[in-house]
């Protein structure tokens, strides 16, 4: 099974790397719609329909929408593959202007991995009416100004587009003035006043009329703004700008209130009809937020923060009116220029931790970089730490992909900190950092490790049952249940010692028992074989050679070899009366089968019939005679020796040499009798044994014959006694009568004896008298004619 998940997981990365080469080639981009203001959950399209996939393979494939810079306006439901809304899109929050408003993300498929590049494009609908930024316009007009003569007007802002937008200029009915519409090159549409007959100041100095902007969405929406028409005497010449169009390039970091241009124009009129005052012309609301233009000196300011990755340039219209009402137009478009003010964004779009250590190349982390920048200051360079076993591989997208180099060790490292660390190329360079932690799973590919290579036990002998002799212990560099060690015994080869009948081991600790008694006689040493084997699947196991060396203890008293001491045949010691002082006699020969110093043998004359005579070397057990022999030397000489051994609490043994002193070896000398002397001195002990024998012996007589005089005068005086019963009257209370009620085929009596004058009947002892055949006595049917066995138990 391991063998197959291994085949399976080099053929998904390989499958990887095929699909990661093609999938910019392979995937066509897919477009969905939605019509903004729709509420949140609201169904887009089915993202497995459009991939022609089945439902089951998005979760398989852990399908995800991305979005640039982390934001999330879809989510995918994968299990029915539906696109859902996540929240209400507003199309002019989000495009503003721009017409289609497409909002480009990623289907990221993962296993494998495979990325298809899509577009959400949000429809308009007419939620915005027109709005016209200056509720007010007063325009002055000369009293001869000709019929004919265009006024421009401002435009109303409507932030729909298409047929949503703003269609339609109109006024309210006069004799004086009609709207006309001028379309710009941008797309949009500008009122124009339009002068319908002469003015004549006398007649009429102020009109007031209402401007209506009036856009094509299904209701229509309008808006409203009053034009004030201000009649004045003749000013014939307009003002004239130094230039019609001013290009000026601003940094985005520019500080609030720095001047970016100065527009200039000049009038030939004289007095109030030549002072001049600048304004701003169609300016949207984003303008006037961001600049300021004094209207005397025709200087334009920052008023708010300019960004360029909101926006990279601004076409300014500006009008210059003199006193007279005539006026001029110049356009300034201020360039801003990129910063490198933003630092790179590192978005994580798949992460797998833990990941086994013995995989092979594999995805750990599928991200994207994205930075706001442009230019060099847009592109980035993505890297990791170099003493990881890790790459990172470039896809499509600014997509990256963090994989092994190869199967990694968790026994090495079990975890590892990565720091991805994403550079743009701006001046200064910026950079960010995103730290990852990947753990590395472990896989049972270390057998048990035993801490020596073999081991040596020592047992004393004659040990208890269940003595704990020692411990063998081994460690897995594996974790959790691959690293749980159980030990076991093997079995010995054949004919070895029956192993399993010594010792024991505890499978969970490695402590070794031994089971029965050992006797270092029998075995002094024996080895046999530990396997330590780890929980993991497969199991893996090493061995051990352990050797249980027995220890001897003084538990054998010495044993004589010479002379023979079971009394079958005596051994008897010849010395001639002529033996020099020195002479050796006899060695007495004796064994310990104990071990070391407990087999270290001495040797002791504890008796000797003449103690002076012969003397014993304590080391060797030979016995030399001490002085030169006399004739009043008794023929038969005795010794005992003890042969004691050099154990604690050391034992010993005696043996008994008889030595006969003789005059020459050539005469047969078998067994000599003793002296009456000699005889006393010898057998006394014998003498005292049958003495105490006799003595016991006449007690026990003595008993006895007591014990049956008692019994034979107790018979008598129940016979007595029971001759007063009448033989048909009812049974003695102190007899049991079982006659005929059992299985057997004779009656038993059991006499009950009670102390005399106890009323308490306490048991004492339980004693069987010897039965006696009674004779029949009388006639009739409570005649006895069989013998009956009596017997008589007492109790106190």
């Amino acid at each position: 099974l391991a063998g197959t998940e291994g085949k399976d997981r080099v053929l998904q990365v390989l499958f990887f790397f095929v699909l990661l080469c093609v999938a910019g080639a392979a995937s066509e981009l897919k477009q969905f719609s939605v019509v903004e203001e729709r509420e949140r959950g609201s169904f887009v399209a089915n993202v497995a329909k459009a991939l022609g996939l089945e439902v089951g393979m998005l979760s398989n494939r852990r399908a995800r929408v991305v979005f640039k810079e982390n934001k999330e306006y879809l989510q995918l439901n994968r299990r029915t593959g539906d696109l859902l809304l996540r929240e209400k899109l507003d199309r002019e929050e989000l495009c503003g202007p721009a017409d289609p408003c497409v909002l480009p993300f990623q289907i990221l498929l993962e296993n494998p991995f495979q990325i298809v590049p899509a577009e959400l494009m949000v429809e308009d609908i007419n939620d915005h009416s027109p709005v016209f930024l200056d509720t007010e316009t007063v325009l002055k007009i000369p009293e001869s100004t000709s019929p004919g003569t265009v006024f421009v007007l401002e435009n109303a802002q409507d932030l729909d587009i298409g047929s949503n937008s703003l269609e339609n200029y109109t006024i309210n009915p006069n004799s004086l003035f009609h709207i006309q519409i001028r379309d710009s090159s941008e797309g949009k549409r500008y009122p124009e006043l339009v002068l319908d007959k002469t003015l004549d100041r006398e007649e009429k100095s102020e009109v007031t009329l209402t401007l209506t902007a009036v856009d094509g969405g299904v209701p229509p929406r309008s808006g409203t703004a009053q034009v004030r028409i201000l009649v004045v005497d003749i000013n014939d010449n307009a003002p004239v700008f130094a230039q019609l169009r001013y290009e000026v390039q601003i940094p985005e970091n520019s500080s609030i209130g720095s001047k970016v241009v100065t527009v200039s124009a000049t009038d030939l009129d004289a007095g109030n009809y030549g002072e001049i005052s600048y304004t701003f012309l169609h300016a949207s609301e984003n303008i006037r937020k961001t600049f300021h233009l004094k209207e005397e000196l025709g200087e334009l300011y920052l008023k708010g923060k300019v960004d360029f990755e909101s926006t990279q340039s601004y076409t300014i219209n500006i009008q210059a009116t003199d006193g007279g009402g005539l006026s001029a137009e110049c356009t300034v478009i201020v360039q801003v220029m990129d910063l490198n003010d933003n630092p790179p964004e590192l978005t994580i779009s798949s992460l797998t931790s833990p990941i086994p250590e013995n995989s092979p190349e594999t995805v750990v982390a599928v991200f994207r970089v994205s930075d706001l920048d442009s230019g060099e200051n847009g592109k980035m360079v993505c890297s990791i730490q170099d003493d990881l076993p890790f790459t990172l591989k470039p896809s499509i997208e600014n997509y990256y992909t963090l994989v092994t180099e190869g199967a990694l060790d968790r026994e090495y490292k079990d975890e590892y900190n990565i720091t991805i660390t994403v550079i743009d190329l701006g001046s200064p360079r910026l950079k960010s950092e995103y730290n990852l932690t990947v753990l590395i799973s472990d896989v049972n590919d270390n057998s048990p490790v035993f801490t020596q290579r073999t081991y040596k036990l020592y047992l004393q002998e004659n040990n208890g049952p269940a003595l704990h002799i020692g411990s063998v212990s081994a460690s897995d560099r594996d974790s959790g249940i691959n690293a749980k060690v159980t030990y076991s015994l093997l079995p010995p080869e054949s004919g070895e010692l029956p192993l399993f009948s010594y010792i024991s081991i505890n499978s969970d600790n490695g402590h070794l028992y031994a089971l029965r008694s050992l006797d270092y006689e029998a075995i002094q040493t024996f080895q046999f074989t530990v396997r330590a084997a780890d929980g993991g699947s497969p199991s893996l196991s090493s061995q051990v050679l352990v050797q249980i060396v027995v220890q001897d203890e003084n538990d054998n008293s010495p044993f004589v070899l010479y002379p023979l001491q079971n009394g079958t045949a005596p051994c008897n010691d010849l010395v001639p009366r002529t033996a020099e002082p020195g002479y050796l006699v006899t060695k007495v020969v004796a064994v310990d089968r104990d071990w070391g110093q407990n087999s270290w043998l001495s040797y002791q004359l504890l008796k000797a019939t003449d103690p002076g005579l012969f003397t014993l070397w304590a080391h060797n057990g030979e016995v030399h005679t001490a002085r030169p022999i006399s004739d009043k030397d008794a023929i038969k000489q005795r010794l005992l020796v003890l042969v004691k051994d050099n154990g604690q609490p050391p034992l010993s043994t005696m043996a008994t040499i008889n030595v006969f002193l003789v005059d020459g070896f050539s005469e047969p000398y078998l067994q000599l009798p003793d002296g009456p002397k000699e005889q006393v001195q010898t057998d006394s002990l014998t003498t005292y044994l049958i003495i105490s024998l006799t003595s016991v012996s006449f007690l026990f007589l003595a008993s006895i014959i007591t014990f049956i005089t008692i019994h034979l005068w107790k018979r008598k005086r129940d016979a007595a006694y029971g001759s007063h019963f009448n033989p048909n009257g009812p049974f003695p209370d102190h007899l049991v009568n079982v006659s005929g009620t059992g299985t057997l085929s004779q009656r038993y009596q059991y006499e009950v004896c009670l102390t005399s004058g106890s009323g308490i009947s306490e048991f004492k002892f339980l004693k069987p008298i010897i039965p006696s055949l009674s004779p029949a006595e009388g006639s009739g049917q409570n005649s006895i004619e069989n013998p009956h066995l009596r017997n008589s138990f007492c109790f106190t």
